[in-house]
């Protein structure tokens, strides 16, 4: 894969700080033509660049205003096959394979302590989990950002 060039960075950054800008207020912001853009962001697709585009909906609109994260510790042999299990827990949006004394960690969202305790006894049914040990969020201090790894590739500070 070859490294972004300057024009991508900057493509990323204004797509960062506006993603619903169209292709043509894009060519527009950076002074390229509507195909330069068409054409760039089909190369960051191939390459995988772009994440979900699904839209960050809070939890608490959801009903579930409660976020913790589950550090959990498996038998490594089962480890495929429990991430299976784990996914299909609803409550779970996000889970990553760790190193260190934990295998996975969890984010999962509950509609109050006692429904955190029902999604900590399934994680904890699941075949293969040793132990999970759970954190409550007390609050977001950095949201998901890309914005400061975009600036220092293009040089910026």
């Amino acid at each position: 894969m070859r490294a972004l060039d300057g024009t991508d960075t900057r493509l990323l950054s204004a797509l960062a700080q506006d993603p619903r800008r169209t292709v043509v207020a894009l060519a527009q912001k950076l002074g390229l033509s509507r195909n330069t853009v068409q054409a760039r962001m089909g190369q960051l697709e191939k390459k995988h660049v772009f994440l979900s585009f699904e839209r960050r909906i809070n939890p608490a609109a959801l009903g579930y205003p409660l976020m913790a994260f589950i550090s959990v510790h498996v038998q490594q042999q089962k480890l495929g096959r429990l991430a299976e299990e784990i996914a299909a827990i609803p409550e779970v949006l996000e889970g990553y394979g760790l190193t260190g004394s934990a295998d996975l960690l969890l984010r999962v969202v509950a509609r109050d302590a006692e429904d955190l305790f029902r999604i900590n006894g399934k994680i904890l049914a699941c075949d293969g989990v040793e132990r999970a040990d759970t954190a409550l969020a007390m609050g977001e201090l950095i949201p998901f950002r890309v914005q400061p790894l975009l600036e220092r590739g293009s040089g910026e500070t």
